[in-house]
């Protein structure tokens, strides 16, 4: 039987300012995750992706949890499954996806739902959220790049201590360690996340695609070779202009140095 709008469990809305929400909406079961589930979360966002109307993505769960991680009744037909599966994989297709993605996280981001805000480009976060990472308690092992990417945003120290201990990482201490971009209240959540995707849509989109992709494609380099990256992304997108979209850069260029730069972060 088809679901009702309300009753989906991966809910996708699109605006026309080119925003679009996805929604993580199974409240009542703290947004665990089922199998099914994350082959519609990597399909809308593969879906996204691909709509040239859509220019930012915002995630979020509904009720008072982001995501507490897959659903333990499934868990034999989720960990059993293909892993290798990109294409149900909403993890793998979060770090495809060359829109930015906006995380908008309250409540709770446990394990795989902790993943999940991993693989976000800035993430929001309300007051007394927590992440936590259960691996270790439960016999799980990783696959969606917590034990890898955590130590990388936090330092490896704190990232052990929160995986091998499964001790809560709150929104604060999170947002001090550089993971998490603002704490807010509840209520502002979406609000924040909204403000920060239309700072996103005023600027020239195709390089905030580019300029995403070569930040994220150098974050796997070491120094030397992501500025090899960077100066040959730039050589290639130079090379690449005429000499109109030179002339309408300096014009554009020109145009806003004359006004009052923002000091807003």
């Amino acid at each position: 039987m088809k679901r009702s709008e309300s009753e989906k469990l991966i809910l996708v809305k699109r605006e026309p300012n080119g925003i679009a929400y996805v929604t993580i909406n199974r409240p009542k079961s703290l947004n665990s995750l089922t199998k099914s589930m994350m082959t519609d979360m990597a399909q809308a966002f593969k879906s996204l992706d691909r709509d040239d109307s859509v220019r930012v993505i915002i995630l979020s769960g509904s009720g008072r949890a982001f995501c507490s991680g897959v659903d333990l009744t499934s868990a034999e037909d989720v960990f059993k499954g293909d892993v290798k599966d990109l294409e149900s994989d909403p993890v793998a297709q979060m770090e495809r996806a060359r829109k930015p993605i906006i995380g908008a996280i309250g409540g709770f981001a446990i394990t795989a739902g902790f993943e999940i805000a991993l693989a976000c480009d800035i993430v929001v976060a309300a007051k007394g959220t927590k992440f936590i990472d259960t691996h270790a308690r439960f016999g799980i092992f990783p696959s969606w790049g917590l034990s890898q990417k955590l130590s990388r945003i936090i330092g490896p120290n704190k990232a052990r201590e929160v995986s091998l201990t499964a001790t809560p990482l709150t929104a604060e201490v999170a947002e001090r360690l550089g993971f998490v971009n603002y704490v807010v209240e509840e209520g502002e959540l979406l609000k924040k996340a909204r403000e920060i995707g239309e700072g996103i849509l005023k600027n020239n989109q195709d390089l905030v695609l580019r300029y995403k992709s070569v930040i994220n494609d150098g974050l796997k380099l070491d120094l030397g070779h992501a500025l090899a990256l960077e100066k040959e992304r730039a050589h290639d997108y130079y090379n690449g202009m005429t000499k109109k979209q030179f002339e309408k850069m300096q014009q554009f260029i020109a145009g806003r140095s004359s006004k009052k730069p923002s000091s807003k972060l």
